[in-house]
């Protein structure tokens, strides 16, 4: 049975809450006194004695003004108990909501609206792929899972309903008598498929090509999606890598009916309607980081910084954790301290006493869609019927009846077009289509479109996350990243011994055909998989001669393995190298100072490219006096910049002028790869994408001069007619939405849970990356969701700072108290020493077992 999708693909859990208006009711207690006590009753106990069945020996958590949890014990098997203790104290209504996305569980929770979320999320069979992952775990990875799990539990036999969290008394509403279930190592396996499908790379592009390939030429197709210039951006390793199997190109499959753009467009609405979890998709979803030599730094140890790109969430998508045996010996292995997800054991960014290390997305192209014919339970390959398999799905469903979902899959991997009836009309589209030399399809067939993806198979990530927190140097660090199959990341390093470097890791496919951009038929063989790239052929560099490394989603090098044709252009890459390169330059020794500085850079290079352009224009009206406003402006998109607000809105006024007749579904959202669509036409000044049809305006001139007086009028309706008053952070706003109440249109849940408004500066494609839609508006979208910067030197001489804050309790003193200092541009020292440890410690909290 088929599902639709929703219709917006912008995902909130909120919007799923029907009848929830009598919370106002509640809130009114709260607000009358009463309901203080219930709201507290949730926090989390952080100092005194606990007794906690389940631990074998003591274990300490001490906790500093921020409530950052530094665990001490005595195994391995107590530490990842306390953690997942720790963790269920402070994020469990979190991790509860994240489990049943990736179970495909919502609509047990919020109802009917959450079906075809589920259905996708069953079809892909996330929670399938992680019961397979725990199985082949080793006994180690396996101990630390099942411990952790165990934690969890032993917090939850000691609370239930608004004692877990605040949420769970509005749950109740809508479900009551809903009790959560224990905990299992595979609900945080399964967190790593989410994060894998929001990482995925460029699956969004191949549906953008194939739906632009309907309206324009070839050649203006691979306009719109440039490659990454290597002649003109850095790479990550700056030189050639040991030579891979490369993808062999063919001649891409074309459409025969121009019907299908509407049929991509909701294929690729289909697929964004699933959980956003870590963020919306597109060119923002990124990271900075960047490691330096300690021949460069001032204190002679490297430096490293790292701020991944995601998407804002009330609370972050980050805790932060320490772990710490009391003594290392052949039972307690760890002394780590960093980013981590609430649900899953281990530290996935930081450091421990020996070894540092930073993620930024390696983007490399790691899913594909292939044209099915079918005919009955099989499916069409070289000529012959193969038989699919089938499973069915039973959806459980809050307020309804339980909705049963028939899945599909071929060998390459699940028939998505049973999720929603849109896929089949992307299907039928294609089905006259053969590739050269080949029969049309049989009478009776139908088209379907299936999936391949990395992800679906088992994999060994969770081991890698431990390995890489057990580390003591590089070999361990490399043998670790072999384990970090999928999401592939970068990989960045610094030792206490002098050493930096880089590491690719990834289960990255051999393509037998197409280099990934397009959907390819499924009814030959030639397309396909033929293998995985092994690790020793992906790119590795160690202590570089330049003598540091950036990696902020650029390409990493010109030669070597196929890993994508869709980069990040590469401008975040440009300014972190050109900061660098300039303190190197001036012979000034590099501090960590420094490298928080340039987190928070707002050189916004498309700005710079435009500029000379508007200064020479012959202008009059409002387009002489946004030109004016715009001379002397060095391009620095800060918050309180009229400049950077007034260039922002021409920007929009302009790619919808150029660009706003493209297909639906692939409207320019102006980051990277549309600054150098754009700039590269600014040298082309009577190209035909220099057309205003509704200004009447042909050529680059004539379309700025119209696309500057009609951002004057634009700006001036959103922040009046005094140019002086203003500013960039009047459009550009954060608002930290709670995942489940945050967009429900209850003012009184919203004040509840969000926080914001917060004015920002920054922007897409810069380096203090507050990215935003210029096809939906300015509100920022995506953010640095962390921001860290690790001394090799002494690591209480770091600093870091969260999005929000560790608790996930609505009210508690540490649900947002990081949040306004991450909106400064500010950072919390990070304490990692016994001796810093104690002499920042608030709260301490003894857990001990029974008879202790």
């Amino acid at each position: 049975m088929g599902t639709d999708a929703p219709r917006t693909a912008r995902h909130r859990w909120a919007r799923f809450l029907v009848g929830l208006l009598v919370t106002v009711l509640v809130l009114a207690v709260v607000a009358a006194g009463v309901g203080w006590w219930t709201v507290q009753r949730s926090f989390p106990t952080a100092s005194g004695r606990v007794v906690v069945p389940g631990l074998t020996a003591p274990a300490t958590v001490y906790r500093d003004d921020a409530g950052v949890p530094h665990i001490v014990a005595e195994t391995d098997a107590d530490l990842f108990f306390a953690q997942g203790f720790v963790h269920a104290q402070d994020r469990f209504w979190e991790m509860d909501l994240r489990r049943h996305a990736t179970a495909g569980r919502l609509a047990e929770l919020f109802g009917e609206s959450q079906v075809a979320s589920d259905a996708f999320v069953r079809t892909l069979d996330w929670r399938g792929v992680a019961e397979r992952e725990y199985t082949e775990l080793d006994a180690d990875t396996r101990a630390a899972f099942d411990a952790y799990a165990e934690g969890v539990n032993a917090y939850l036999d000691r609370r239930s309903g608004v004692e877990l969290s605040l949420e769970y008394g509005l749950l109740a509403l809508q479900r009551p008598g809903y009790e959560p279930e224990p905990w299992t190592a595979v609900d945080s396996i399964a967190w790593l498929k989410a994060m894998a499908w929001d990482l995925r790379s460029n699956l969004g592009d191949e549906i953008d090509r194939a739906l632009l390939s309907a309206e324009l030429p070839p050649e203006e197709v691979a306009r719109l999606h440039p490659g990454f210039p290597f002649d003109a951006k850095p790479t990550i390793v700056g030189g050639p890598v040991a030579a891979a199997p490369a993808a062999t190109a063919v001649e891409p499959l074309a459409p025969d009916a121009a019907g299908h753009l509407d049929a991509l467009a909701s294929l690729a609405t289909t697929i964004d309607a699933l959980p956003e979890l870590l963020g919306p998709e597109g060119g923002d979803l990124g990271s900075n980081s960047w490691v330096v030599s300690g021949a460069l730094t001032e204190s002679g140890l490297p430096l490293l910084a790292n701020d991944p790109h995601l998407g804002p969430a009330m609370p972050s998508i980050w805790t932060q954790t320490a772990l710490r045996c009391a003594e290392r010996n052949d039972a307690c292995h760890y002394d780590v301290s960093g980013f981590g997800f609430a649900g899953l054991p281990g530290i996935v960014i930081g450091h421990n006493d020996r070894i540092a290390w930073g993620l930024t997305n390696m983007a490399p192209d790691v899913a594909d869609l292939y044209l099915e014919r079918v005919q009955g339970d099989s499916y069409e390959l070289d000529g012959a019927l193969v038989p699919l398999t089938v499973r069915e799905e039973v959806i459980e469903v809050a307020g309804g009846e339980p909705v049963s979902v028939t899945v599909r899959a071929t060998e390459r991997g699940p028939i998505v077009t049973d999720i929603s009836s849109d896929f089949g009309r992307v299907a039928e589209d294609y089905a006259a289509v053969a590739t050269p030399g080949e029969p049309p399809a049989a009478e009776g067939t139908e088209a379907e479109v299936s999936l391949q993806w990395t992800a679906l198979t088992a994999g060994t990530t969770p081991r890698a996350i431990l390995a890489l927190n057990r580390a003591r140097d590089w070999d361990d660090f490399r043998d670790a990243a072999a384990l970090f199959d999928v999401p592939a990341q970068n990989l960045l390093y610094a030792d206490v011994e002098g050493n930096i470097g880089y590491q690719a890791p990834g289960r990255i496919p051999v393509r037998s055909a197409g280099d990934g951009t397009l959907p390819l038929p499924g009814w030959t063989s030639a397309n396909g998989w033929s293998a995985y790239l092994p690790f020793d052929a992906l790119p590795t560099a160690l202590n570089p001669g330049r003598g540091y490394f950036v990696a902020a989603n650029n390409a990493i090098a010109a030669d070597g393995a196929e890993l994508t044709q869709d980069w990040d252009l590469g401008y975040r890459a440009e300014s972190i190298d050109r900061r660098l390169g300039e303190l190197i330059a001036a012979g000034q020794p590099i501090t960590a100072e420094h490298m928080a500085e340039i987190q928070l850079d707002t050189r916004d290079a498309n700005a710079e490219a435009f500029l000379p352009v508007i200064a020479e224009l012959e202008l009059d009206g409002d387009a002489a006096r946004g030109a004016r406003l715009l001379d002397g402006w060095d391009g620095a998109a800060d918050a309180d910049s009229a400049e950077a607000a007034y260039f922002a809105v021409f920007w929009r006024e302009l790619l919808d002028r150029m660009f706003g007749d493209l297909p639906e579904g692939t409207r320019p959202q102006g980051g990277d790869r549309w600054f150098s669509v754009v700039q590269t036409l600014l040298g082309e000044p009577e190209n035909p994408w220099w057309t205003d049809e509704g200004a009447g305006a042909t050529g680059r001139d004539a379309v700025l001069a119209a696309a500057l007086a009609g951002a004057w009028a634009e700006a001036s309706d959103l922040m009046g007619d005094d140019a002086a008053e203003w500013r960039w952070g009047r459009l550009h706003t954060l608002t930290l939405e709670h995942s489940s109440f945050g967009s429900s249109g209850i003012d009184a849940l919203e004040w509840t849970f969000n926080r914001g408004p917060y004015e920002l500066g920054g922007g897409s494609a810069i380096v203090n990356a507050n990215g935003w839609d210029a096809s939906v508006g300015y509100e920022v979208d995506w953010v640095p969701s962390m921001r860290m910067v690790v001394d090799l030197d002494d690591f209480d001489d770091s600093t870091w700072v969260n999005l929000t804050g560790v608790s996930g309790h609505a009210f508690h003193r540490n649900y947002d108290d990081q949040a306004e200092l991450w909106r400064e541009e500010r950072m919390l020292p990070w304490a990692f020493s016994v001796r810093a440890v104690r002499e920042t410690t608030r709260d301490v909290l003894q857990l001990r077992p029974p008879g202790d």
